[in-house]
């Protein structure tokens, strides 16, 4: 009888594929308005846009698209013509450089201050994420206009006069750092989101066995908090690139919007210099990445399958 129960019938492995498809092909009804807007209003915006940058466009009774001798003039022009645009790229890579540190270290103390045991976390919580919400568009430059997002100290020139002797290329993303240091902190509502959500996510067994161990609260960070985030990490670090690279206040998006509609250099023109600061923007991207990344360890694996190379290595 045991013998008949533990045989599998030969068609369960056909009803298991038939409710795997079943499953995805739910899932992806549920995300195909989300498939549709993307493919529309991204995807073919996208490939357009390439394609105004390898031609010349003129808006005259709809779009005429006129070949260029090289299709890389656009982006040679961009070079030659555009002498500070280098410059900018390296200012936005510094500032960018010095403030994603700083946004995810203040997001990360932040949610563990909003995931201890404390009073009124709820509305500690909101007070944090309201920025997200009401500190956008007019609103936001209404408040940089008034200096809200500044230091008073700072905006005194007190602490900056130290680094004035630097080179501009670092003085300014450096100024720029302290000049607009809350309106930084500002948005860090998505991701304390984010590492909240992940924090709660952290078995409390871990944190009452390190201190049964003898941990203190700092190695428990070290040891149980700061591994079990660093997806987290990767994730608001991602977040935070695309954010600032594409953010309003960004001078390079409004040096390409400017270009654009420039009459003596054009939309085409503008889509070159646009895909060039994408391509930058994904190399920073690719190397948050690589930097970030959780590393998996080969052997840590290997042994996991072979237990007993790990009690040989042990006895030796």
């Amino acid at each position: 009888m045991a013998s008949k129960k533990n045989k599998r019938n030969p068609h369960d492995k056909r009803r298991l594929t038939k409710r795997k498809l079943r499953e995805w092909m739910y899932g992806y009804i549920f995300i195909l308005p989300w498939l549709i807007g993307v493919s529309i209003f991204f995807v073919y915006a996208m490939v357009q846009s390439l394609r105004f940058s390898f031609s010349n466009i003129i808006f005259s009774n709809g779009i005429t698209f006129n070949a260029l001798a090289n299709p890389w003039d656009n982006y040679a022009s961009v070079f030659m013509k555009e002498i500070n645009f280098p410059i900018t790229l390296a200012n936005f890579g510094l500032g960018l450089a010095l403030q994603l540190p700083i946004i995810i270290a203040f997001s990360l103390i932040i949610a563990l201050l909003l995931n201890s045991k404390i009073r009124a976390r709820s509305v500690f919580r909101m007070i944090f994420f309201l920025p997200v919400i009401i500190a956008t568009g007019p609103v936001m430059q209404q408040l940089t206009a008034q200096g809200v997002s500044s230091v008073p100290m700072v905006s005194q020139n007190t602490l900056l006069g130290i680094l004035q002797g630097l080179p501009e290329f670092i003085y300014q993303p450096i100024s720029d750092l302290f000049s607009s240091l809350i309106l930084i902190l500002w948005n860090s509502g998505i991701q304390i989101l984010i590492f909240l959500a992940g924090l709660q996510k952290v078995p409390s067994t871990l944190y009452e066995a390190a201190k049964i161990d003898g941990a203190s609260g700092w190695e428990s960070f070290w040891k149980i908090t700061l591994p079990i985030m660093k997806p987290m990490i990767l994730l608001n670090s991602i977040y935070t690139v695309v954010t600032l690279a594409t953010g309003g206040d960004n001078e390079i998006i409004q040096l390409i919007y400017d270009v654009s509609y420039a009459p003596t250099k054009g939309y085409s023109y503008g889509a070159a210099m646009s895909w060039i600061y994408t391509a930058v923007v994904a190399v920073i991207l690719l190397i948050v990445f690589l930097l970030l990344r959780e590393k998996s360890d080969r052997r840590v694996k290997y042994e996991t399958k072979r237990p007993d190379l790990k009690e040989r290595r042990q006895d030796a």
